[in-house]
């Protein structure tokens, strides 16, 4: 009977890995830069860019970039999803109403932005532990080396890029995939 007990136990916790693995960008939702909730299952079969930022970054210039990519391509199911976070250097200090305001004035901002959230350490949020850990995501392990890392996702909602912050939003290689 014992035995049976852990077999059973064992299956069930493979059971439980199995699915985690399965599990795809659809399940998640957020709470949105203005305090709403943003339910990812909206864009499914979309192509997806998760993209971590800060405004007091030398690559807080790529809000334009990024403005710019989202305008050509949002009305091909492509979204953007910005995450601002403080882990790099306190690169974002500001409260949520201000980094809207920030995006609004400098940039023009019109893809969905997030509320501040943690993208590495131990407070990290549950969005980016999936997008990091493989044994959640079924794809690759990976850190957030700095601000605007971008994450690209499929039509079928799981990640199949990781990009460095350094390579421009409108990179011919993320051209490329948007229109794959």
């Amino acid at each position: 009977m014992k035995n049976i007990t852990l077999f059973l136990l064992a299956a069930f916790i493979s059971i439980g890995n199995v699915a985690l693995c399965q599990e795809n960008i659809y399940h998640f939702k957020v709470q949105d830069i203005n305090g709403e909730e943003f339910d990812f299952s909206k864009y499914e079969g979309y192509k997806i860019m998760i993209v971590n930022t800060a405004s007091k970054c030398g690559l807080t210039p790529q809000y334009k970039d990024l403005e710019t990519l989202y305008n050509e391509y949002s009305d091909k199911k492509f979204v953007i999803v910005g995450f601002p976070a403080n882990n790099f250097m306190k690169q974002e200090p500001g409260t949520d109403e201000e980094i809207a305001e920030f995006c609004q004035k400098n940039y023009g901002v019109s893809f969905p932005m997030m509320s501040k959230v943690s993208v590495k350490g131990n407070d990290m949020c549950d969005l980016y532990k999936y997008l990091t850990k493989k044994e959640l995501n079924n794809f690759q392990d990976s850190d957030v080396s700095w601000n605007f890392q971008k994450y690209l996702i499929g039509r079928d909602g799981k990640i199949e890029r990781v990009i460095s912050p350094k390579t421009s939003p409108i990179d011919e290689e993320i051209i490329e995939w948007i229109n794959q």
